[in-house]
């Protein structure tokens, strides 16, 4: 069992063999199409389960497949008209050296997704501003929008506000950093952040991480 930690992001996972359980979801033997990560969960394998998978950037995956899903859902054969996926997933299964499923996914995603001109450029822009701590309500400054647009194209292409996105990634940020320091101050840390103070930090690990700051 691992935390999946929040990213924004979405993605497919070929599920090849065993039994998969993505928080109270247990994943069929196909292709597994992921929803947006807004919050934390566990997956767990069980012993033998084998399973490769692709992690779509934020607002990628709408880009690419053109939809969201609520759920991890299962894709039916006859509904896998645009990529081919399960020819993919037959591909990996046969395959039983992971170096090389690597590269079978990797030569499939160099044939058949095209990575230019994904998302708009507005978004783009804006995705960019909050990785640069830009606040989410101050983004109509640097993009040529209106807030309100601002929030629509957030909505449809993240299915989440430039405010949650700016939350989840924080708490990713933060994670990041205190796996890379496990004696930090969690009150400076707190500060260094953009938490009002230790309290909220906590609070908001809590809510997206799942978990407290101590338990990372």
């Amino acid at each position: 069992m691992k935390p999946l930690y929040s990213d924004a992001g979405s993605g497919i996972i070929f599920n090849l063999v065993g039994d998969v359980v993505i928080g109270n979801e247990t994943l069929p033997e196909g292709v597994i199409m992921l929803p947006i990560s807004r919050k934390a969960e566990n997956i767990v394998l069980a012993s033998g389960a084998q399973m490769s998978g692709i992690r779509f950037y934020p607002a990628f995956g709408y880009g690419i497949l053109g939809q969201h899903y609520d759920k991890p859902t299962l894709l039916l054969p006859e509904q896998d008209q645009l990529y081919n996926l399960y020819q993919i997933y037959n591909e990996l299964r046969m395959q039983k050296d992971n170096e090389k499923r690597i590269e079978t996914l990797h030569l499939w995603a160099d044939k058949n997704l095209d990575f230019t001109k994904v998302i708009p450029d507005s978004l783009e822009k804006a995705l960019e501003c909050i990785e640069q701590g830009e606040a989410p309500g101050q983004l109509s400054t640097n993009v040529e929008l209106s807030q309100r647009q601002i929030e629509r194209i957030f909505k449809l292409w993240l299915g989440m506000t430039p405010k949650h996105y700016q939350r989840i990634l924080r708490i990713k940020k933060t994670i990041y950093f205190l796996r890379l320091h496990r004696n930090a101050n969690l009150a400076d840390v707190a500060q260094q952040f953009g938490f009002s103070d230790q309290a909220h930090m906590t609070r908001e690990f809590r809510t997206i991480a799942c978990i407290t700051p101590r338990q990372v």
